[in-house]
């Protein structure tokens, strides 16, 4: 958090007990510091679960997993490429390892519901989400599939 930030007066959307103090019925007093912004509820799960990923992304090395990331991606591309009804949507001269794909004939959401009950994890995006982009390229809606550096070729 910037102290040009705080300095500003900002304030987050939601103000809880840690943000601020409450000090009379219609008013509050938010938070000197960067704690302003913090929520009294605090998921320890998720923090120790994003410290878990950092150390193994660590011991992996950063630029390894963006280039393996990455790799599979393209190797991903290429099977939806070469399958009839899929059309992929990345485009671009460098492509991340997110990977989108319109399925002819079938909405992304219930694509994504049922790669789901097979065990395959994968978000759907839609034409209201995205309109520039999905109305460029012509699509309604699009699964997105992202490969990451702990994936196998096979999966």
């Amino acid at each position: 958090m910037s102290d040009r930030i705080l300095e500003s007066g900002a304030h987050p959307l939601f103000i809880d007990m840690r943000g601020a103090e409450w000090t009379v019925p219609d008013a509050y007093r938010p938070a000197e510091d960067a704690r302003r912004f913090e929520n009294w509820e605090f998921a320890y799960a998720l923090v120790l679960g994003l410290g878990a990923a950092a150390r193994y992304a660590l011991g992996v090395g950063v630029a390894e997993a963006g280039r393996r990331a990455r790799a599979l991606a393209r190797r991903l591309r290429a099977r939806l490429a070469a399958t009839d009804g899929l059309r992929v949507l990345d485009r671009g001269p460098e492509l991340c390892a997110i990977v989108t794909v319109e399925v002819r004939g079938r909405d992304a959401r219930a694509v994504v519901a049922e790669l789901r009950r097979r065990g395959i994890h994968a978000s759907a995006t839609c034409r209201a989400w995205a309109l520039l982009d999905m109305q460029e390229k012509g699509a309604e809606t699009a699964v997105r599939l992202s490969p990451h550096y702990y994936n196998t070729e096979e999966e």
